[in-house]
Formats: structure tokens, sequence, C-alpha cells
């Protein structure tokens, strides 16, 4: 089985990585970095699935980024993101690929929609605005997925990933996700002997996060078991509020100050909790612990030298 992972240097592509050789699939993993292949060239990506003729895809390239990131850089977003998910969909579609996995984001899902969230309310109300365009990306490769299992008969599946951390996470402060953003935060508030640290929004909303490794393990257990059904979240069921996680990132730091929340930066989505029962019926559950995984990524922050 030769299978192509695509976005390999990523977190989640890393992590799926890692996993396939953890579990000793008998498989040839086929990667390529971005000098090598650029997603972006529909030639160039159609031309290499068309010689790879992989047994799997795993669509695990993005263009990713927190609120800040998302709501400035819109259009990048958008473009790069149908970009990239069209071409290697359709791509491998045009190889003779049956089997495809792509990884989406839970910000597809409305933003005011019953918690927990179900894979039904997708296109049942209006998106968060702050990640619109990715969310719209996203939405678009799954029903891209969709419509060529139903016109063709292929097996592509679509998989919902909540908040992930973890291994290779980006913590520039200007576009990171929450969780490596409240690490890097915390670290350099305790460099400098501060008394506190600054923590966008009110601290109220609730999310759910899961460590990457989980996430990945999760990925392969379904192609493992020739899951082809439909869209499946991918998270743990539970979630902390904003002030919550931040208190455990300071204890596992080792900051010893004070939280100051900035209430002028926006908070984004109230709730985003994920029904994960479709996942458990396949016999799947997250190993992976909050304050467990948080202390990894710290590991993995200090053995990469990013921060003094």
């Amino acid at each position: 089985m030769k299978i192509f992972v695509a976005g390999h240097r990523g977190m989640a592509g890393s992590a799926l990585v890692r996993a396939l050789q953890a579990r000793h699939v008998h498989a040839e993993i086929v990667v390529r970095t971005h000098a090598e292949l650029d997603l972006l060239d529909q030639a160039a990506v159609h031309a290499f699935l068309a010689e790879q003729r992989p047994d799997l895809v795993i669509v695990a390239a993005a263009k990713v980024g927190g609120i800040q990131a998302n709501n400035i850089y819109r259009a990048d977003f958008l473009y790069q993101n149908l970009v990239i998910e069209t071409n290697v969909i359709h791509g491998a579609h045009l190889a003779g690929v049956q089997r495809l996995l792509f990884l989406g984001s839970s910000c597809i899902y409305p933003r005011d929609c019953p918690q927990p969230i179900r894979e039904d309310y997708l296109l049942t109300g209006p998106l968060e605005l702050t990640n619109e365009p990715y969310a719209i990306a996203k939405i678009a490769g799954v029903k891209l997925c969709e419509s060529y299992n139903r016109q063709y008969g292929r097996q592509y599946v679509s998989v919902m990933p909540t908040n992930l951390y973890g291994p290779n996470d980006n913590y520039d402060l200007n576009n990171s996700h929450v969780l490596p953003a409240l690490i890097r935060k915390a670290h350099e508030a305790k460099l400098r002997g501060d008394a506190t640290y600054v923590v966008w929004g009110t601290g109220t909303p609730r999310r759910e996060f899961m460590y990457v490794d989980d996430l990945a393990d999760a990925c392969i257990h379904l192609v493992q078991a020739g899951y082809d059904g439909a869209l499946v979240n991918i998270g743990t069921g539970e979630d902390v509020t904003i002030r919550e996680l931040a208190e455990t990132v300071m204890g596992v730091v080792g900051f010893k100050g004070d939280i100051v929340f900035d209430s002028s930066k926006p908070d984004g989505t109230p709730r985003k909790l994920l029904d994960v029962g479709r996942l458990a019926a396949t016999g799947w559950k997250p190993k992976v612990g909050l304050r467990e995984g948080i202390a990894l990524a710290y590991q993995d922050f200090l053995a990469r030298g990013i921060s003094a």
C-alpha cells in the first residue's frame, strides 16, 4: 500500500506520519516538501499523483492560523485552501485513487448552533465572521469529497478535528491559535519575572482541545477500519473555558503571576464542543488528557528553542 500524506511538515501531517510508523502500517509513506511539490500548482500536483498513483491520499495540507490571522488575511485563507484541496482531491480522482481522507476543521459549523455540535448541523446557520473564509474553503472540501463519492463511487472521507495542539505547533504570536499563544506568553512572562500575562478576550468562551497525536491515531483507526461513511467529528467530547485553559497552562509552565483579560480583543464563537458519538461508535476514544498534552507540548516548545 502506498500512502501520500499532503502537508507532512505541519502539525497534523507530521503526527499522521508518526502514527502510520508507530502502528507499523505496512505501507510506503510518500511525502514531498513545498520545494519539491507546490500544492498550489495544479499541473504539478496532477502530474505527481498520476506518476505515484497512491492507494490512499491524506489531505492534511492547509493554510492555517488563529483569530487574528484568519481575520486579516481573509483572501489568502479562502483562495489558498480552495486551491490546495481542489488540486489534491481532483488530482487524486484523475489518478484513479479510490480512497482519500480530507482533514477539515470544526469551524465549518454555524457560530451559534446547538452544543455539542453534531455533523448534521453543517450549513444550518451563519458562520463565525472572523474565520468565515477559512470555514467556507473547508466546507467546499467536504462537499467536493461528497460529490466525488456520489458521482464516481469514490471513498473520500472527511474528518473534522477540534482545536489541535502539540509537536510542531505554531507559536508565532501574530498568527497562532490560542493554546500555543498561551504557552509562549506564560513562558516569556515567567522568564521576565512579570506579575501578569495578558490573555485575549473575556476568558468566558468554551473550547475543546485535542492533542494532535490523538487526532492522527483516530484518523488511522478510521482508515484501518475501512470507514466509508459520512463526515466524522474528531474530538475529546470535553471542553474548558479560556480562563481554565490559561490557568492550566500557568500551572504547567510554572508562571506564578496573574491573568489579565483584554476584553477589547475578540472572543470568537461562544462555545465549540463537538459531538463525537459517530467516532466513538467505531470503537475509538482519546488517550491524552489536557494537562498531560499541554506538558508534552511545552516540552516540544522548549526543545525547539522558540523563545529565549
